[in-house]
């Protein structure tokens, strides 16, 4: 069987580690493993994997740590592992960066299927060897740069923003509704999360839009979804 990607383990948990790696291995990933966030991001840095796992609770240095200093470094795709069901702490990983969330007990079934859908949709949204460039009036998305700017100033957003803009300005006119975004930008259907598209939505407006509340760029389709502006 051909090899899925490479996926790091970064867990204080050897018994949850060892579990993970059985799962992965079985689903054809190589995976590395890590047993704390400073061991996480030197494997992280020297290997270059396809995603990372990333545990929140972890001794010496935790996850949102961990996961702050690997977007330093790197754009490498992340699932976040907790023990809490917070809306809190899934706003605050996405915000960080984070492509997927599971909450502890999970299905190990599952957790291979979201790393695949994850890898995938990383894969899929790479640079294109041809120009790809959106202006809309003052803003312009770069997606070969992977850079936004407004009024000729860098517009600072998460991996997760700019594939949400980078979807609504290639689908330019169209509307799109919460399961169609989610698809595209997470990877696959998040059914029972289709509130973070709306805030999502929101942290766009407050980045792009002169005035967030007179959106000119990024639309509401009332009782159908969002769409993108072309000024």
């Amino acid at each position: 069987m051909e090899a899925q990607g490479t996926v790091l383990v970064i867990d204080d948990d050897r018994t949850l580690l060892r579990l993970v790696q059985e799962a992965l291995n079985k689903a054809a990933f190589r995976v590395l493993l890590a047993g704390n966030g400073i061991d996480g991001l030197q494997e992280a840095y020297v290997r270059q994997p396809d995603l990372v796992i990333l545990d929140v609770m972890m001794p010496r240095m935790d996850g949102w740590e961990t996961l702050a200093r690997l977007r330093q470094i790197s754009q490498t795709p992340v699932i976040m592992l907790t023990a809490k069901d917070s809306e809190t702490d899934k706003l605050r990983g996405f915000q960080l960066g984070v492509d997927d969330y599971m909450t502890k007990p999970f299905s190990m079934k599952e957790l291979a299927a979201r790393a695949q859908a994850v890898i995938h949709r990383a894969r899929q949204s790479q640079p294109a060897h041809k120009m790809e460039r959106y202006v809309s009036g003052d803003l312009v998305i770069d997606v070969d740069a992977h850079r936004v700017t407004k009024n000729g100033n860098v517009v600072e957003l998460t991996p997760t923003e700019f594939r949400l803009l980078h979807v609504l300005a290639e689908n330019a006119g169209r509307v799109l509704t919460n399961e169609q975004l989610l698809e595209r930008v997470w990877g696959y259907e998040r059914g029972e999360d289709t509130g973070y598209i709306k805030r999502y939505i929101w942290y766009l407006r407050h980045k792009v839009e002169d005035d967030p509340t007179n959106p000119q760029h990024i639309l509401t389709e009332r009782g159908f979804g969002y769409s993108f502006q072309a000024t």
